[in-house]
């Protein structure tokens, strides 16, 4: 019977290694705690040996009992002393990376703490240890990366490298993307004419960026202040806080206009009452511009005076010749349109029309003092008085020289003599004489140089087709270049210069058109021997 029972029965030994558990290298299983000392903690695992682990390992020590479960990691089986090596650290790291490889994706928002400072970064405990770079820890730059140890914050997952078992992981990349969906829903909360309060953020020469909280929203120069300023900072300073109205959302590009004078009332709403057409009102002239200048009445109201209601008779290229910016000036309400704010004025009107006493005060004949204020290719404009001037025509400054430009004879900002020809208050125009102040000499000319004499005079222009040939003072007759004896081969600049003393005889006289025609050809015997008749040099025409 003995027999049978240690036959058929299993031995102490067999029993005790059939009860341990099968447990490799590399695993993860749960031990219990059976002893505590100040360096160590013995785990019981169900092997034939227990393993000890170091206390350094456990985050939780002074809470940690005997009997309490634990998970570690098998590092070996069985070392030199035949003890069970196990990490406690190890078995965290392995469960963390499991938890994080099987729920976690790159891309993802995950919660950490940096632990300490490396080379280059620092170490985030994320349930395992995360790098991530200096340069990611902030969107400002580099941080302080001392100050964040221990702080609890969020992070995107950069990068999960199977391989390596390693984690790059960004601060800075959770702070941009929490920044732009915070404007993302500030922006979809804006609605237009709303009224904001934000902080100036930054100024620029066209205007001033507002923080609302999470966006930038653009304040213009002009929706600052109902009146002119030349920069944001002359009423806006960094930092400041105030109150803007939203004027436009542009949710597609992001971008927010607002307003600051829509707070206040327009100063257009009352323009036409206050500035009835034909009021005359005092301002001052903001800006110049080629069609005219813009004239600031209040703040907020800038009338415009076009160039051609700044004089009454001056002919001005640009407003700059008669006003400049900051002057005070008197002008007249021509219009006003207040739903446009636009409001045209005349500055020529404040003055008085001039024209309305000239036809009386500049008769046909009256001999009047003007200064010469523009010379042209055709004449001269005289300025008789302010806002008044007459045109002297090239062929009414002399009777006998043929004048081609008037600054041969006049120069500008002279005073000179002339008489009203005619004076036209409606055309506004006056048109001027110079030569009509003496008598015509023509009658005289036409007995003294008869046709048939001869006269002596001085070349005063050699052209392609003659001489022009001064016979008395101011008369000129013209040498064709017909009526020249040259020879064959001969050319005329080179045998007459200006200045050269010559004898011809008159062959033609016009009255009406005002030419003598001259030709050295065949001349009487009597010139050719020096005996030419005329006046001499120094007699004047019509002596």
């Amino acid at each position: 019977m003995t027999a049978q029972v240690e036959e058929g029965s299993t031995t102490l030994s067999e029993l005790y290694a059939q009860s341990l558990r099968v447990i490799t290298e590399g695993q993860i299983v749960k031990g219990r705690v059976i002893a505590v000392s100040p360096q160590d903690v013995v785990v019981d695992i169900g092997f034939k040996s227990e393993g000890s682990i170091n206390r350094s390992e456990f985050s939780d020590v002074p809470n940690l009992k005997v009997d309490d479960e634990v998970e570690v990691f098998v590092e070996n089986i069985e070392d030199e002393q035949g003890m069970v090596i196990l990490s406690k650290h190890k078995a965290d790291r392995q469960k963390g990376w499991d938890r994080i490889v099987n729920n976690f994706k790159e891309g993802d928002i995950i919660d950490g703490r940096p632990v300490r400072k490396v080379k280059g970064g620092l170490m985030v405990d994320i349930g395992i240890e995360a790098f991530m770079p200096a340069s990611l820890a902030s969107y400002k730059g580099y941080a302080n990366l001392d100050t964040l140890i221990t702080q609890p914050l969020k992070f995107i997952i950069l990068k999960i490298s199977r391989a390596r078992k390693n984690i790059v992981v960004s601060h800075r990349d959770y702070l941009l993307r929490e920044k732009d969906q915070l404007r993302k829903n500030l922006i979809e909360s804006l609605t237009v004419s709303e009224r904001r309060s934000g902080t100036v953020k930054n100024l620029t020469d066209f205007g001033a960026f507002i923080d609302l909280g999470g966006i930038d929203g653009l304040l213009h120069i002009g929706d600052i202040s109902w009146g002119r300023i030349g920069h944001p900072s002359d009423v806006l300073q960094v930092g400041q806080q105030l109150d803007v109205v939203v004027l436009s959302v542009d949710r597609q590009a992001n971008k927010v206009s607002l307003g600051l004078k829509q707070l206040l009332p327009s100063p257009w709403q009352h323009a036409e009452e206050k500035y009835p057409v034909s009021t005359k009102i005092k301002g001052r002239v903001v800006n110049l511009v080629p069609y005219g200048a813009f004239v600031e009445v209040e703040p907020g109201i800038e009338g415009l005076v076009h160039i051609s209601e700044l004089s009454w008779s001056k002919r001005i290229a640009h407003p700059s010749e008669l006003l400049q910016v900051g002057q005070e000036i008197e002008a007249v309400v021509l219009a006003v349109d207040a739903k446009n704010q636009r409001l045209s004025l005349g500055m020529r009107q404040a003055a008085g029309d001039p024209w309305q006493q000239a036809k009386d005060k500049y008769q046909a004949g009256t001999r009047v003092v003007g200064r010469v204020r523009q010379l042209t290719d055709y004449g001269a404009f005289i300025e008789l008085e302010d806002g008044l001037e007459g045109m002297l025509h090239n062929s009414d400054i002399s009777w006998t020289r043929k004048i081609n430009h008037p600054s041969e004879v006049l120069k500008k900002g002279k005073m000179v003599d002339v008489t009203i020809l005619s004076c036209e208050p409606d055309n506004h125009r006056i048109t001027l004489g110079m030569k009509q102040l003496m008598p015509d000499p023509w009658p005289e000319l036409i007995q003294r140089f008869s046709l048939g004499s001869v006269v002596e005079g001085v070349v005063t222009k050699v052209a392609g087709f003659g001489l022009f040939v001064e016979i008395a003072k101011d008369v000129e007759g013209l040498m064709h270049l017909s009526e020249l004896e040259l020879d064959a081969n001969e050319r005329l600049d080179d045998r007459y210069k200006v200045g050269t003393k010559v004898k011809a005889q008159v062959i033609k006289l016009d009255e009406i058109e005002r030419k003598i025609g001259l030709s050295n050809k065949n001349l009487p015997a009597r010139a050719e021997s020096g005996e030419a008749g005329g006046p001499s040099e120094d007699q004047p025409a019509g002596s």
